[in-house]
Parts: structure tokens; C-alpha cells; sequence
């Protein structure tokens, strides 16, 4: 029985809580134009995982229905995969959803914390540069003959595809993408100015 002295109240005038938007929340963190850009071209980035499901389907029908293996399903389901797993370092770091361990970031004051997104940023950076050096060596030689002319590295199968160069080219594109997206973020983290700096200097 309800108390006749406690007011009723009403569940339609107690304020909702909204749902959280499970796309906003993989979206993550978007600090530059550039990284939103390329969070938003992993909506189609994600779709070649659906398609290298959908041949590897056609692979098995052919294969055990028609007794009619295909010779290009698994080299084009390995050079799609490849091509996703490159490209989620950059949409990782677009969305600022790389695994960190955040111990000493949430101990340490805001003006810690900039100097801290400083040296994370510079070490990105330097990985990066690294990476994309090394990545340009690898599809040059994957791209060019030792004389210099232009000669696609292939999978030395029988139907023999240029997928190594392939491969190599989204490794480069990838890692060449992550330097620039470290120089962003670490000029942005040297502009930053927290509450507290601005706090003290007034």
C-alpha cells in the first residue's frame, strides 16, 4: 500500500538518462582534421573484413560443392586482411584508442599531464618517422628492380599477384599516415594550456 503522506511522484517528470551512443563512444577522442577524416573512412575501411568473408564462402562452395578450388580466394583474403590490420594503427590513433596504461597520467597534475602528452607524442613521432623510412625502403625494393625500373614484387604462386608490393605500400601509407598524425598531435599538446597554468598566471 502506498503512504498516503508521501507525495507521489510521477516517473514522467523525473529527468531521463539518456542512452549512451555506443558510435560515439568507438569514435573516441578527435583532436585534428585529419584524424577525423580518417575515422571516418574506417566505416568503409571495416567493410573488407566482410568481404574477405564473403570470397572465403565462395572459396569453400566452389572447393567442396563443385570440386572447383579458385587459386586467387586466399591470396586476396591475406592481402585484405593485411590491408585492414595496416590501416588500424591510423584509425587507432585518429580515435586516440591505443592501449596505455594511465597509472602515473591520472596521478600527476594538469601541468604534468601536458608535458607528459609532450614526451608521449615526441616518442610517437620519432617511431613513426623511423617506421616510415624503413617502410619506404621495403616498397621501394618491392616496387623496383635493381636497376632502378619499375617491377612489382609478386607472390611467386601460379596465378602470382603483386600482393607483397601491395602489402608494402599499405604498410608505408599507414605509418607514413601515423608521423603526420603524431606532428599534429604534438604541436597540439604544445599549444595546450591547462586550467591550472592559466590559474597561476592570473
Amino acid at each position: 500500500m502506498s503512504d498516503p503522506l508521501r507525495p507521489s511522484v510521477s516517473n514522467e517528470n523525473l529527468p531521463s538518462t539518456p542512452e549512451p551512443d555506443p558510435h560515439k563512444a568507438a569514435e573516441g577522442v578527435i583532436r585534428t582534421g585529419l584524424d577525423r577524416v580518417i575515422a571516418r573512412a574506417a566505416d568503409g575501411i571495416a567493410w573488407l573484413v566482410f568481404i574477405a568473408m564473403a570470397i572465403s564462402v565462395f572459396e569453400v562452395v566452389m572447393r567442396y560443392a563443385f570440386h572447383a578450388p579458385t587459386s586467387w580466394v586466399h591470396e586476396t583474403t591475406v592481402i585484405l586482411i593485411a590491408a585492414l590490420f595496416a590501416l588500424g594503427g591510423p584509425v587507432a590513433l585518429a580515435r586516440d584508442k591505443h592501449i596505455r596504461v594511465r597509472v602515473i597520467y591520472d596521478a600527476v597534475p594538469p601541468r604534468a599531464r601536458r608535458w607528459l602528452d609532450v614526451f608521449n607524442n615526441g616518442v610517437i613521432l620519432a617511431f613513426c618517422v623511423g617506421m616510415t623510412y624503413a617502410a619506404w625502403q621495403l616498397f621501394y625494393r618491392a616496387t623496383h628492380n635493381p636497376s632502378g625500373a619499375i617491377s612489382l614484387e609478386g607472390s611467386g604462386t601460379s596465378w602470382n599477384p603483386p600482393f607483397p608490393a601491395v602489402a608494402k605500400g599499405f604498410i608505408l601509407l599507414a605509418v607514413g599516415l601515423m608521423a603526420v598524425q603524431a606532428a599534429l598531435h604534438l604541436i597540439q599538446s604544445l599549444r595546450a594550456r591547462p586550467d591550472a597554468d592559466a590559474a597561476e598566471d592570473r
